[in-house]
């Protein structure tokens, strides 16, 4: 868990350190703030945690925190990408997750004290300097400059501390054997060198269609596989937002109000562009270093080009780019490095600095101080966000007129007509079947299989509008006959007679391994071949992927000896183990204790991961899906691009 992210992170550069440290505060949202959890000032529940609530403005908050920060890593982000990273559902679970530990430390009446958040904000690599706490002045001056308000990360890390004990006390009876630890050593370590052949199915050809007499001898021997799930029917009318965007009329004073109210969202950040000469110390004395390093600064201050220096005498990655570390990737540097950065003027060049490693010369290329984007740079972003919002408040004005109207006459139909609307048929859908045109993601066939025969459905919002529903049949599930499932049949016969004859012809190149070699072989049977090095268990195996026949084999299949057909998800493998490495015991004695600690916080997690997946079922977590996806849609529309 938190443990070790620490663990893992405590070589990262002090800049990457804060994304940490924000990623914190925003996880730890959910405790934080008066109405966070429960009504909250009457605002509405998206998701009931047990008897907690996670309101939407919390959720509201908490996605656009995410995203403004993502918006600083990615420059081109919009709502496509934002939808492909899963972010919303990301963000719910978490707060969902927060929700249960929150009340899990209650019930076990768990807190933190003043002493250990002192403790905790001591341990922060980003807030020491040569393995020191830098004072409390300093650090929250370093809190300052990046923007992080001082009750807010100190309010997350009693959380965090609070978390880590939730997880302590939970996985106290966690225990590992010696068994067990030289079993995983063994897993881990041990290697084998093998060479395999795949055979795809899709490279297997039939030499004619299935005789429809063996199909139906097969669906007869395999009745029971086929069955026609249930299935919903509804009429239903929906509004596309797109195009009601045609019908939004702008004024311009609406853009300049706009534009005023929301500066923040318009402002470009400082952007230094930053180079750096790098010499080590290790490869000669300190004073050769600071004598080559002055010299090279006499150079640069006499008109020589720091990119060539750099390319030249510089000893880090970026030396063949001439030293160029960019807009941001100077960030990464050490704290001392970036704090002089920030000082240096465009054009100016550092005096020599010696650093824990070595001594660097820096140069500042660019630098533009933070501006607002003037408004007509922006004016048609903001024409895109107004109308985008003004189409969806028309959308949901006319759903909730005729949402109304046809509750009163208790029919979709007769209101839609009254109305002057159309409505359409959905025909019959299986649960979480798409409506391609307007509802790609299944929510409004979700929503189907959510409602009684007849029932008119709330709004149902997607990400290309909102509609209105009504349940017109509802067909059970039966077994199929063969007509209905004639295609999934061919299909799965069809398989099976490619999988007897990839088998066949594994065994083929089995039978002959004795004449050829398995790579002269792989040619003449048309198969793919392939060697492995150092294969260790649960390794990804090119076409095969993880397969544990394949790991099974390799360390217990005799040496040189081919195996038979091996099936993995698209076809049918062989291999022969070359060689064998395993490890010893005496090896294992030597790392034993890190190897304990290692496996040990492995089981933790595994553990708590189970445990916190049951609690959530035994809190009954219900989410308004509905609102979940229309709040989705209005933050979204936000950041341009074509949604899905």
């Amino acid at each position: 868990m938190l443990k070790s992210m620490r663990k893992n992170l405590k070589s990262l550069a002090p800049t990457l350190w804060f994304v940490i440290i924000a990623f914190i505060i925003s996880i730890f949202a959910v405790w934080g703030g008066a109405g966070a959890l429960g009504e909250g000032r009457g605002a509405n529940t998206l998701a009931t945690v047990g008897k907690e609530k996670i309101s939407l403005s919390l959720y509201q908050q908490t996605l656009q925190q995410r995203i403004e920060a993502m918006r600083r890593e990615f420059r081109e982000l919009d709502s496509r990408f934002i939808q492909q990273l899963n972010i919303p559902q990301q963000i719910l679970n978490q707060l969902i997750q927060q929700s249960l530990l929150t009340q899990l430390s209650k019930e076990m009446g768990i807190k933190a004290t003043d002493n250990e958040i002192r403790k905790k904000i001591m341990s922060y690599p980003v807030f020491q300097k040569e393995g020191q706490f830098v004072g409390f002045a300093l650090y929250q001056k370093i809190l300052d400059r990046n923007r992080i308000p001082l009750p807010e990360f100190e309010k997350s890390l009693q959380q965090e501390i609070i978390m880590e004990k939730v997880v302590e006390v939970l996985t106290a009876g966690v225990t590992v054997t010696d068994e067990e630890l030289w079993e995983n050593y063994k897993n881990t370590n041990d290697t084998a060198r093998i060479e395999y052949v795949t055979l795809g199915l899709d490279k297997v050809e039939l030499d004619k269609e299935p005789d429809p007499e063996k199909l139906v001898e097969y669906f007869e021997k395999n009745r029971d596989t086929y069955k026609i799930p249930e299935k919903r029917e509804a009429d239903y009318y929906f509004i596309k937002t797109e195009d009601l965007k045609e019908k939004v009329e702008l004024s311009d004073s609406e853009i300049i109000a706009y534009y005023d109210d929301n500066t923040a969202r318009f402002k470009e950040p400082e952007k230094t562009k930053a180079s750096r000469i790098y010499i080590p110390f290790e490869e000669q004395e300190r004073d050769l270093v600071m004598n080559q390093a002055r010299d090279l600064l006499d150079q640069i201050r006499n008109g020589q080009d720091f990119g060539e220096l750099a390319r030249l005498y510089s000893k880090d990655e970026k030396a063949p780019e001439s030293g160029d570390w960019g807009l941001y990737e100077w960030k990464s540097l050490s704290q001392q490095e970036q704090d002089e950065i920030n000082r240096l003027s465009q054009d100016e060049v550092s005096d020599v600095l010696e650093i824990t490693d070595g001594v660097v010369i820096l140069k500042v290329i660019e630098k533009e101080p933070e501006s607002t984007q003037p408004l007509e740079a922006v004016k048609e972003r903001i024409i895109i966000i107004l109308k985008d919002e003004k189409a969806r408040q028309m959308a949901e004005e006319e759903i909730v007129r005729l949402e109304k109207a046809a509750k009163k006459e208790n029919s979709l139909d007769v209101a839609a007509q009254t109305l002057g609307l159309g409505i359409s048929n959905s025909g019959l859908l299986k649960e979480n079947d798409p409506l391609e045109e307007i509802d790609p993601s299944g929510s409004i066939s979700m929503t189907l299989f959510n409602i009684e025969e007849k029932e008119i459905s709330s709004p149902i919002y997607t990400y290309q509008g909102v509609g209105l529903a009504q349940l017109m049949k509802v067909e059970p599930p039966r077994p199929a006959n063969f007509d209905e499932a004639k295609q999934e049949i061919t299909k799965d016969f069809t398989a099976l007679e490619k999988k007897e004859l990839a088998i066949d012809r594994i065994k083929k190149v089995k039978q002959d391994l004795s004449r050829k070699r398995l790579e002269d072989l792989a040619e003449d049977y048309s198969l793919e071949y392939k060697t492995v090095e150092e294969h260790k268990r649960g390794q990804y195996l090119g076409i095969i992927g993880e397969n544990r026949e394949i790991d099974k084999l390799a360390f217990s299949l005799p040496l040189e000896e081919a195996s038979g057909p091996v099936e993995f998800e698209s076809g049918y493998a062989l291999m022969r183990v070359l060689d064998r490495k395993e490890v010893t015991r005496e090896e294992f004695e030597k790392v034993k204790e890190t190897e304990k600690e290692n496996l040990l916080e492995s089981k933790k997690n595994k553990f708590f991961s189970s445990y916190l997946a049951k609690l959530q079922e035994d809190k009954e977590v219900k989410i308004r899906y509905d609102l979940f996806l229309k709040t989705n849609q209005e933050i979204l529309s936000r950041f341009g691009g074509k949604e899905e």
